[in-house]
């Protein structure tokens, strides 16, 4: 044994290097984290995007733009997954019970401010269960008819309505589908008496009001416009505060006599409660900067929904207030889930 110390001879280096290497051993075995030990990737697998409604709809068209654009810089792709049943709750309990970090679903109008006061249960809470993540979009409602009916406008609807009571139907994707609360809005407001006819999806549902089967319903715009402006299907109102650049001759409900009435979908990204905060914070960036961009702005206008991109704690406050907006209408119309 050498006298003194010397820190560049080979047998202090050994030494050293054998010590850490027993002192790393103890602290595994011991269960004890290393610091500087490197955090796995996250994410480290595609992530899946659960919509709670049937392909088709407005609802898909608003997911495939944010899930494209959310792909090119999140490191893996996102997919978008289609999983319809109950009014959307089967897909709102799956995904809140579930724990691979990696599935996250298109929160809803319906699904967030309306199942929970139609249903006298739910399987999950609206509230504990997920955590907000951004508001993508919202998308102006319009009220539409098949072209054999002899109406132009909203103003001859009602009339028509009034003067054929309960013989006149009316199509929605499904028992408190934000459709369904639309149309009953539009009915409480002017007084008449239209028969609600679900569906399983707003797919299955346009197929029959094309064709004739049904004579009227309220869908978000980005599903409509391409057969309002083919010709196959008659725009008498949309439910924004404003007219539609896309729709420049097609007045507001307001405008046709029932002032203040607006009816808008919205539609926003949420993860199970469960996640870590760190995955949550970035999902939300990444997610903020998809629905801001110009190529999901420009995709989504094209169908005249309106991109938005808020922040998680915007996102919150927004859909507590739409809870509080729309329970007392659901009470008033007394909207039921099928088979109830």
């Amino acid at each position: 044994m050498p006298d003194s110390f010397d820190p560049t001879s080979s047998f202090s280096r050994r030494g050293l290097l054998a010590r850490g290497a027993g002192l790393a051993s103890a602290a595994t075995l011991a269960g004890l984290p290393l610091v500087g030990r490197a955090q796995p990737a996250w994410p480290s697998k595609p992530i899946r995007l659960v919509v709670p409604f049937a392909p088709g709809g407005s609802s898909e068209i608003v997911a495939r733009a944010v899930a494209g654009e959310m792909a090119k810089t999140i490191g893996q792709n996102v997919f978008v997954d289609n999983k319809p049943g109950a009014a959307g709750n089967i897909a709102m309990q799956e995904v809140a019970n579930s724990t691979d970090e990696h599935t996250i679903i298109l929160g809803h109008i319906g699904t967030l401010a309306v199942n929970p006061y139609i249903f006298a249960k739910v399987p999950y809470d609206a509230e504990r269960d997920f955590a907000p993540i951004t508001l993508v979009s919202k998308v102006p409602s319009l009220y539409v008819v098949h072209p054999d009916l002899p109406v132009k406008n909203l103003k001859e609807f009602v009339a028509y309505a009034k003067s054929k009571p309960g013989q006149m139907n009316y199509g929605s994707a499904g028992n408190g589908s934000a459709g369904h609360l639309a149309f009953e809005y539009l009915k409480m407001v002017t007084d008449t008496f239209v028969v609600h006819v679900p569906y399983r999806g707003t797919g299955p549902m346009l197929t029959d009001l094309l064709s004739g089967r049904l004579q009227a319903a309220s869908v978000g715009a980005p599903a409509l416009l391409q057969f309002i402006k083919a010709g196959k299907l008659r725009c008498i109102a949309t439910g924004t505060t404003a007219r539609l650049p896309q729709l420049p001759d097609v007045p507001t409900v307001a405008e046709q006599g029932y002032k203040g009435f607006e009816m808008t979908q919205w539609y926003g990204l949420l993860a199970p409660s469960k996640w870590s905060k760190d995955h949550v914070a970035r999902l939300e960036a990444e997610a903020i900067k998809a629905s801001r961009s110009t190529v999901v702005k420009d995709k989504l206008s094209q169908d005249t929904a309106l991109a938005v991109g808020n922040t998680a704690a915007e996102f919150d406050a927004f859909i507590k207030s739409e809870q509080a907006r729309w329970k007392p209408v659901i009470a008033r119309a007394q909207i039921k889930p099928e088979g109830a």
